[in-house]
């Protein structure tokens, strides 16, 4: 579990290198901070109240629950606990819970990319994974209502908890700030191209081999037969949104475009990280292509109503987020009716819940601190607004690209 929850963390890497690859140079620095300073803030929330927010213990089945302020500590030592098994420690629980608080803010970040300011960027980071994303946890991985309803709401590892919460708060930060100057013109879309495909591909790779820590530690023991099914359903699943995102948009484009293949490994990484342990090998290809397909269709989709996300996130984590919640109702051994109604239930609920809570923050950090840059200061870059800084002061006119 410790090992899961290393290889979870490490997923911070895969973001800011995805993130940053897919904006411009002008941005770098900017990027990369906010993905430095986003797991420190996640963590420390975590601790303070996050944590007993969505775990706060008692019979369960509310929608609120709160265990007090602060990590506490357990009656021996070594902070043993056998709520999920015999050896796993309350200090283990927090920490990989806590490296999967972080990655749920670092989702909203790409969306925003390129025209936030920061202090209002990282006001709403702390609001986030302080308190909207511990409520809707607690509903199903806190033993919340979604938990206890006569058909339980499934979400193994957080197609929905993680991925489409991040994916919602995306959305309602998207809808709010606007798009990049440049970005809509004359009713066409004008491409922004990000400035390093080579780190994009690195943040992939970086985060599918975190996923096995995400999906492979969800299974909360060392099994092996449930552990290595789950890391080989997860990574058919990714390979067949990358081969589906490719073919895909090879016919729509008439060219193959890596950004769309990469975006498809992660949206088939999404997509079957809310039924992993419950797939076939055949339905994780499934499930996974027809993320690939899906990713490709949001991307067109999103840019059609003139919502502007750099990297594709709401692409990524909202649509498949829902997708993969769904797939389990429909595919593997939970298929059935019944569960497909309580997926659409906790797909409605967290999602309404978290879209209003994201798109009230974000309004009222907007009336009091204000949201987005400036032109002038977008126009130049934030790496040098916001941080009177360059990520590549050695080429020339880096922060007019």
């Amino acid at each position: 579990m410790m090992v899961a929850a290393a290889l979870v963390f490490f997923m911070n890497l895969g973001f800011a290198c995805v993130e940053t690859g897919l904006t411009r140079s002008k941005n770098t620095a900017n990027i990369l901070f906010k993905n430095t300073i986003i797991p420190c803030i996640g963590i420390l929330t975590y601790a303070l109240m996050g944590f007993n927010l969505m775990y706060p213990g008692g019979d369960g089945g509310g929608w609120f629950g709160f265990a007090g302020f602060g990590l506490g500590f357990a009656d021996d030592v070594s902070g043993l606990t056998s709520v999920y098994n015999a050896g796993y420690t309350y200090w283990t629980d927090f920490l990989f819970q806590a490296m999967f608080a972080a990655t749920a803010a670092t989702i909203v970040s790409g969306a925003v990319a390129e025209r936030v300011k920061l202090s209002s960027f990282l006001v709403f980071t702390v609001l986030f994974v302080t308190i909207s994303y511990p409520i809707t946890g607690m509903w199903k991985w806190g033993n919340g209502w979604l938990n206890t309803m006569e058909t339980p709401f499934y979400d193994f590892a957080g197609s929905t908890l993680v991925h489409s919460v991040g994916g919602w708060g995306a959305l309602a930060g998207i809808i709010i700030l606007g798009p990049r100057i440049g970005k809509f013109k004359d009713g066409r879309v004008l491409p922004l191209l990000g400035h390093s495909l080579p780190l994009a591909t690195i943040g992939v790779f970086v985060l599918w081999l975190g996923w096995f820590g995400f999906n492979g530690g969800s299974v909360l023991s060392a099994n092996p037969g449930l552990v290595s099914l789950v890391l080989v359903t997860t990574s058919l699943a990714a390979a067949a949104g990358g081969v589906g995102a490719t073919l895909t948009s090879w016919i729509m484009l008439k060219k193959p475009d890596v950004s769309m293949a990469l975006n498809g490994i992660l949206a088939g990484l999404v997509a079957i990280t809310a039924g992993a342990d419950q797939m076939s090998p055949g339905d994780s290809v499934i499930i996974g292509g027809i993320g690939g397909i899906l990713v490709v269709f949001s991307v067109f989709f999103f840019d059609k109503i003139k919502l502007d996300d750099p990297v594709g996130a709401t692409s990524v984590h909202l649509a498949n987020g829902i997708w993969g919640t769904l797939a389990v109702g429909l595919f593997g051994n939970l298929k059935g009716g019944a569960q497909i109604v309580s997926q659409l239930k906790g797909i409605a609920a967290i999602g309404a819940f978290t879209f209003v809570f994201c798109l009230i923050s974000f309004l009222v950090i907007k009336a009091i601190m204000g949201l987005r840059v400036s032109a002038e200061e977008e126009i130049e870059g934030l790496d040098i607004g916001e941080h009177g800084n360059e990520a590549y002061p050695d080429f020339t006119q880096a922060h007019h690209g």
